[in-house]
């Protein structure tokens, strides 16, 4: 015989997300291992202290981002979505089914407020206690990489130690005075570009001389966010710090790569620069040919 299943909603039983979401689950092995508090400390210079209405909750901010890395959402507006139904994720933030979500303007309110600075903490945080627990080794990196067509044409490549020769002489030119560029077109108009650079800073377009306040709230530099205690031995401690002290500074250098030659291997960027977009090298495509790109890491 063949059946049919009709469609009768009734109230739910008397059950509670704590019997429903098995022992077993992926967020329950989640919020055993991660422990969260330390982010109330590490954020309690972006709120006012006994004032204003009650914000979300930090923990549950932070809980929502790892939700979207672990179920590969880009829009908090759908990871609210998949939070209003999936039983496992309300019992991993605490929210039982008569409660009402965050809203997702929410979210990027508290994402802009807490700073590129927090969330870097409390990445380090969280890979700390991952290695304690064991889930991570924490000794070697992987990484991979895609291309990226970058808009610029093959042919604006040229020799890169000439373009770096006139950005040196006009680096020294500019540095002398807006006088000691010389009568050449090229002189004349990088000296005007100087003079207005300098009649903006003196002068702005909007001719108001602005209040002390906003003076001060522009020059007044953001709470540092609270340093985190890190569990390391002292030995430990050293022993990183003297490897780190002799690793190539990436943030100091910008990002800028390497461009000595070691051995006999050349690559072309490090002969040849793209006056288009300097930060374009060519690369090969999968499908072949040659075209001007990045390695996206």
């Amino acid at each position: 015989m063949l059946g049919g299943k009709a469609r009768r909603f009734t109230s739910l039983p008397s059950v509670t997300l704590e019997e429903v979401v098995p022992a077993d689950h992926f967020y329950r092995h989640l919020d055993r291992v991660l422990d969260l508090s330390f982010v109330r400390d590490l954020v309690q210079n972006c709120y006012a202290a006994g004032m204003g209405r009650p914000s979300v909750d930090p923990i549950v901010f932070f809980k929502l981002q790892l939700v979207m890395f672990f179920e590969g959402i880009r829009s908090e507006r759908q990871l609210l979505r998949v939070a209003a139904d999936r039983l496992s994720v309300r019992w991993y933030l605490g929210y039982n089914l008569d409660e009402a979500l965050p809203d997702h303007s929410s979210l990027t309110r508290i994402r802009a407020r807490y700073g590129l600075e927090v969330f870097r903490r409390f990445f380090e945080a969280i890979v700390e206690q991952c290695q304690q627990a064991g889930l991570i080794w924490g000794k070697e990196l992987y990484f991979d990489a895609t291309q990226v067509q970058a808009d610029a044409a093959l042919d604006s490549l040229t020799a890169r130690f000439a373009v770096e020769a006139r950005q040196q002489a006009r680096t020294a030119r500019q540095a002398e005075g807006p006088y000691a560029l010389g009568k050449s077109a090229e002189g004349v108009q990088e000296r005007q570009q100087v003079l207005e650079a300098h009649l903006a800073a003196l002068f702005p377009a909007s001719g108001v001389k602005p209040d002390e306040s906003d003076i001060a709230a522009v020059s007044t530099p953001a709470p540092m966010p609270a340093a985190l205690p890190l569990h390391l031995p002292d030995a430990l401690r050293e022993a990183l710090a003297a490897a780190n002290a002799s690793r190539h500074d990436w943030i100091a250098q910008e990002g800028r790569q390497r461009r000595g030659v070691r051995g006999v291997y050349q690559r072309t960027a490090d002969l040849r620069i793209s006056t288009t977009d300097p930060d374009a090298t060519p690369m090969r495509l999968k499908g072949g040919g040659t075209h001007l790109g990045y390695q996206t890491h």
